[in-house]
């Protein structure tokens, strides 16, 4: 009976251990696909409805506020990835902080959005 249990045992760690080794396998395209995903969630989820679906800052609220149109290529141009970050993480003028609801790998991922909505 200890033998049974014994074997069950090594194939479960056994199985971990290979579900574990596949998982750092998989290619880098698949998690940088995956964290464009989850940027323009985040963006859905947390600027979207200021900024606008899009970044253009054409509804309403956003021309309430006095938000940023985030694809103006002179604003892209001048402002730095570290301005970007701070922003969101610190907040500026209206804009509200988001450091405490993010991670640093979110508002980092969040810039790299931001950054892509350049016309």
């Amino acid at each position: 009976m200890k033998i049974v249990w014994l074997t069950v045992s090594m194939i479960f760690v056994l199985a971990f251990v290979l579900v574990g080794v596949a998982h750092n396998a998989m290619p880098a395209s698949i998690d940088a696909h995956e964290t464009a995903d989850d940027s323009s969630a985040l963006f859905a989820k947390h600027c979207a409805d200021c900024h606008g679906k899009d970044g253009r800052a054409k509804g309403f609220k956003a021309k309430a506020k006095g938000t940023r149109n985030l694809t103006d290529p002179q604003w892209q141009d001048r402002v730095s990835d570290e301005r970007i970050f701070n922003a969101i993480n610190n907040g500026k003028g209206r804009m509200p902080a988001f450091g405490k609801k993010l991670s640093e790998t979110q508002v980092n991922s969040l810039v790299q959005y931001v950054r892509g909505l350049k016309r």
